[in-house]
């Protein structure tokens, strides 16, 4: 997961970058930091917590500069740890560098004691310092952002969507299978690289489009230039970014995940169909799901669970104990919109089976007298290797469970995920555009010991195409 975000603004961007970061905190709450540029001097600060814990007004103020990257941080590739808040800047010669990242590499581990036996020093366990560490050795050698961008595409296995500042200028990039998710739009006085449209939605923008896979965008006084360094045989979306980690109102790779959701809703009922009192969500992942489920069925759409909205996302709480003290916390049930009613629940996932049990158990508590279980994904077989925190196969519940034996431990009445087929028409991408790794245990990228199927990619060597691209006012 994890949330980036670049501006460049006439008009400064310290606070632009706040409201972006904002609109991302689903996509991350360990850490937050923003760097900015002024034109001579590198600005920054970041610490652990949510975004409002880390920013107030007196910091933001102390931000200066027409020129900045935000990032909000969910640990995959790196422990819990202050210096692995991001962005990371480093001064090199005469160049200024700030960086941030969302994804996970997996040859981190390889390049990182490839540059350690070089003499290289690192000064967190991240990742992304891994992708600085490319890149100023390459523009030690060429001078050339391309050629920089064109060696991490080459050498960097897994996914990546990148923002960084050189010397000022904006520079974006989205690996070539376009596993992680980025976008550009235009705000009031300037341009904004974001992980999803609703950062640019925060800031009264307009969504101009997605980066493509490959692409490199650079933007300065000159306005924006697009450079595709990169062309894959095939696309590898994160499968799960409509399932669960974008917010509804986002515009993914040409798709509104809001309609998605709605379309998985009905088809679940279409696979599964159920008499009920009422259909009810686990509020807010699985909200539009529910609601898609019963226009589709005409089976009253209820809430019988409150969330408490001073809660974040309980999925990426950093331990299972976190996760599970949370449940009961976060949700609160509606007695008489249960009591003696048969239920369908309709939910994004179950990874653990754990948060599933607690929350069936709560509704049972309440006088529930039948709990009819919906997903809308398909069974978790594998774990991800590419930006999610997913556990070992011991830990997934459907890794090696039939779905009676998976419904029994959390105690459903009946229990049904969507078909991949299913999902799959319902998010409007061809399958083999998709990765579905952690449902079919295939990966788009080359992971030791597991089965993958690698397309072709046609790395530009010399051939970069750079275009100028305007937008109007």
């Amino acid at each position: 997961m994890c949330g980036i975000v670049g501006i460049r603004d006439a008009g400064g961007v310290s606070f632009s970058l706040y409201y972006a970061l904002y609109a991302l905190q689903h996509r991350g709450q360990e850490s937050a930091g923003i760097s900015t540029f002024d034109g001579s001097r590198l600005y920054k600060h970041k610490g652990q917590g949510l975004v409002a814990d880390v920013f107030d007004s007196s910091i933001l103020e102390s931000l200066e500069g027409t020129v900045g990257i935000g990032h909000v941080r969910y640990p995959t590739t790196g422990a819990n740890r202050p210096e692995n808040a991001q962005p990371f800047n480093f001064a090199h010669r005469d160049h200024i560098l700030s960086i941030a990242h969302n994804g996970n590499l997996v040859n981190s581990r390889e390049l990182r004691e490839e540059y350690e036996s070089q003499g290289q020093l690192f000064c967190s366990t991240t990742d992304t310092e891994i992708i600085a560490k490319v890149i100023t050795e390459e523009m030690c050698k060429s001078g050339c952002i391309e050629d920089a961008v064109h060696r991490c595409m080459r050498i960097l296995k897994g996914s990546y969507s990148v923002v960084m500042m050189i010397d000022g200028v904006l520079i974006g990039f989205r690996d070539p299978l376009g596993i992680k998710p980025l976008c550009i739009g235009k705000t009031e006085q300037g341009l904004i690289i974001a992980s999803e449209s609703v950062a640019i939605d925060a800031l009264g923008g307009r969504f101009l489009r997605d980066v493509a896979p490959g692409e490199m965008i650079c933007i300065d006084d000159q306005g924006m230039r697009s450079t595709q360094i990169a062309v894959a045989q095939r696309r590898a979306h994160c499968i799960f970014e409509y399932i669960y980690f974008a917010r509804a109102d986002a515009i993914l790779d040409g798709a509104l995940v809001y309609d998605v959701r709605l379309k998985i809703g009905g088809k679940l009922f279409e696979e599964a169909p159920v008499p009920a009192d009422s259909v009810c969500t686990v509020p807010d992942s699985g909200t539009a799901y529910a609601i898609g489920y019963s226009e589709r069925s005409k089976i009253p759409y209820v809430e019988s669970l409150l969330k408490n909205r001073y809660m974040g996302r309980t999925f990426i709480m950093a331990t299972q104990t976190e996760r599970e003290l949370a449940v009961r916390i976060k949700l609160n049930p509606i007695k008489s919109h249960l009591d003696n009613k048969s239920i369908v629940l309709v939910d994004d996932s179950i990874v653990r089976g754990t948060t599933s049990r607690r929350i069936i158990g709560i509704m049972r508590d309440a006088g529930a007298r039948e709990i009819h279980m919906r997903i809308g994904s398909p069974p978790i077989k594998a774990p991800c290797y590419l930006g999610v925190d997913m556990p070992t196969r011991e830990e997934l519940i459907a890794s090696d469970k039939a779905m009676d034996e998976v419904r029994k431990r959390i105690t459903a009445t009946s229990l049904h995920h969507i078909s991949i087929e299913a999902l799959v028409e319902a998010i409007g991408i061809d399958r083999s555009n998709l990765c579905t790794g952690c449902l079919s245990g295939c990966y788009p990228v080359e992971i030791s010991g597991e089965e993958s199927s690698s397309p072709d990619i046609d790395y530009l060597d010399g051939t970069f195409q750079t275009r100028l691209e305007s937008f109007g006012s």
